[in-house]
């Protein structure tokens, strides 16, 4: 009738004979399974770039905390305390990075580099600024990579290897950083000790200024010599490099001018009001 509903051409034929045809149509082939094991590799290659997203979130953590505690140094009274607990917070990062080296034994690591490389810049930060309280001077990358590099910690392991044979080789895990994430640890650096300067003067020391100036002066040559043939990111990160500069020259000159002039205790607070106006001026948030 005019309002009943139009039948499909299907309809005529029983449900039965539909899901045979159906089953018919796509018969188990070679290249059924051949997509099917693409399929399987293209999620497990994607879980375990989800796992080492979750990793590099938690070394980006934990290597903020360590900043954090190593920003306590000028003000505690026992600053050997603050570095070997910092110390002991960089152990716990690198059993992390031990785990991305496992999840990448057998994978091109630039495959996955984009999951891992916030956690490794931040790691570089927080190493070199330890490194730099400790020793005045900056942390090269060889010297990074040779605390990245990790052997079995259990005992049952190593017991029950040195049981069954001595020719066996204890498992070793290693992770590089490379080039590009050391000069963004790096460049990022540089504003932490930006902060260890104001910091300090806070504090009464009026030496560690001048100090930073000279070694944030290399750090910025160092920069230009790469420019804009290096990534993006470098050259990207080098404004914010200056300012950290200029801020630091900024506390050593006023040091230097009006020292004598203005308590210690008020030094912090002209400098915090000099920073806020050159952010002014340059429109930083």
């Amino acid at each position: 009738g005019s309002g009943g509903f139009r039948k499909r051409k299907h309809d005529n034929f029983p449900h039965g004979q539909r899901r045979e045809e159906k089953e018919n149509v796509n018969p188990p082939s070679a290249l059924m399974s051949s997509f099917k094991s693409f399929q399987l590799e293209l999620d497990t290659r994607h879980d375990k770039y989800e796992r080492l997203v979750k990793l590099s979130r938690d070394i980006t953590i934990e290597s903020k905390r360590t900043i954090f505690l190593l920003h306590r140094f000028t003000s505690a009274p026992n600053g050997e305390e603050i570095l070997s607990e910092s110390e002991v917070k960089l152990d716990a990062v690198r059993r992390k990075i031990k785990q991305v080296a496992q999840e990448l034994i057998g994978e091109d690591m630039y495959q996955f580099h984009r999951a891992i490389s916030p956690g490794l810049q931040e790691y570089v930060e927080a190493v070199s600024f330890q490194y730099f309280i400790k020793t005045r001077s900056l942390i090269s990358v060889e010297e990074i990579n040779k605390q990245l590099i990790f052997t079995a910690e259990d005992r049952e392991e190593t017991t029950n290897m040195t049981s069954n044979s001595h020719d066996k080789e204890a498992p070793v895990w290693s992770l590089k950083v490379t080039p590009v994430d050391y000069l963004l640890g790096v460049a990022d650096l540089t504003g932490e000790l930006m902060r260890l300067c104001i910091s300090s003067v806070g504090n009464g020391d009026i030496d560690t200024p001048f100090e930073l100036s000279q070694f944030l002066r290399q750090i910025y040559d160092g920069f230009t010599f790469i420019g804009n043939t290096g990534p993006y990111e470098v050259s990207k990160k080098l404004y914010t490099l200056k300012q950290s500069l200029a801020k630091v020259e900024n506390a050593c000159y006023t040091l230097k001018v009006r020292g004598s002039e203005i308590p210690k205790h008020m030094l912090a607070d002209v400098f915090s009001t000099k920073t806020e106006l050159i952010d002014q001026e340059e429109g930083l948030p």
